[in-house]
């Protein structure tokens, strides 16, 4: 087996991809937490408060709110995925709990969306 086809066949691997998605939910936060201290910042001031109120009733700002939760709790549900592997050795499982990470991120991103409109 050449060393191509073993590393074609690991990133096929569900803990690969449940990885990947942790890591670029990760990066996702990383980037939108100082825009969203930022717009927080700015909305102090009074006259600003009420622009970026209204702002935030737009359809595509509150999906983008959804994304952003259901990015939080996957990449939550992921993290603690990861610590239960560590912690609990619970490897047998693990497409289990790669699918209830990615389930429990969905839920709570249909949620919120639910909510929103």
């Amino acid at each position: 087996m050449s060393r191509a086809t073993v590393i074609k066949a690991s990133r096929a691997h569900p803990g690969f991809v449940a990885a990947l998605v942790h890591r670029l939910s990760g990066l996702a936060l990383a980037i939108f937490l100082p825009v969203h201290f930022l717009v927080l910042g700015l909305a102090l001031e009074g006259e600003v408060f009420s622009g970026v109120i209204a702002w935030t009733n737009q359809p595509l700002v509150k999906v983008s709110e959804a994304l952003l939760v259901g990015t939080l709790a996957v990449h939550f549900a992921g993290g603690t995925r990861l610590l239960a592997i560590e912690f609990f050795a619970l490897e047998r499982a693990q497409a289990f709990w790669i699918s209830a990470a990615f389930a429990f991120g969905l839920g709570f991103s249909l949620l919120f969306a639910m909510r929103a409109f």
